[in-house]
């Protein structure tokens, strides 16, 4: 058995509060505790609002910074990709010229047809990476593409000759082509 716990004596009636029978006017401080506490329940009710105004803004805060640092992220990316691809650039460019440059008698061996094979592969590489080239040959001269490095005879503002070739990374110009304009000069 376990001991029990002391059973406390019931108070005598005279220590019991009489209860009220009938119901009181209400006092004058009770009117005021119940202005205050709809002072207190408003300045909550603003407060919250305030709050809730202050964690909604915050949320917005954090996306927008989470959506700029993904693109910053993106950009970075691209920009080191677009690094890497203009070091390349004139890799391609001396290509074309010992292509170019191959005498007849040696352009039917393999060897030659190996280095056009790898020649072939870096130009794909590049190309899944988002480069390609600029066409210039008859479109109208734009600066933002194409450097004018002289005037020829030709049809005025028309590229009529591409010295170096241009590329883009995606939308962006890495490299613009060097070209030669037309001056509006009819030719012999």
């Amino acid at each position: 058995m376990t001991p029990r716990e002391p059973v406390e004596e019931k108070k005598n009636n005279s220590e019991l509060k009489p209860e009220k029978t009938a119901k009181a006017e209400p006092d004058f401080s009770d009117i005021e505790d119940i202005e205050t506490l709809k002072k207190m329940l408003a300045e909550a009710r603003a407060k919250a609002e305030a709050n809730l105004a202050g964690w909604q803004r915050a949320q917005a805060d954090f996306i927008n910074y989470k959506r700029r640092s993904e693109q910053e992220k993106e950009e970075m990316v691209q920009l080191a990709n677009s690094v890497i691809v203009l070091s390349l650039l004139p890799i391609l460019d001396d290509f074309e010229r010992a292509f170019v440059s191959i005498p007849p008698r040696l352009a039917k061996m393999s060897w030659v047809d190996g280095i056009k094979l790898i020649e072939r592969k870096l130009w794909a590489n590049l190309e899944a990476q988002g480069l390609s080239q600029i066409k210039v040959l008859g479109e109208p001269f734009d600066p933002n593409y194409h450097e004018a490095v002289r005037q020829d005879k030709g049809k005025e503002g028309i590229v009529i000759e591409e010295l170096q070739k241009g590329y883009k990374l995606y939308d962006r110009v890495i490299r613009p082509t060097m070209v030669v304009v037309g001056n509006g000069e009819k030719e012999a």
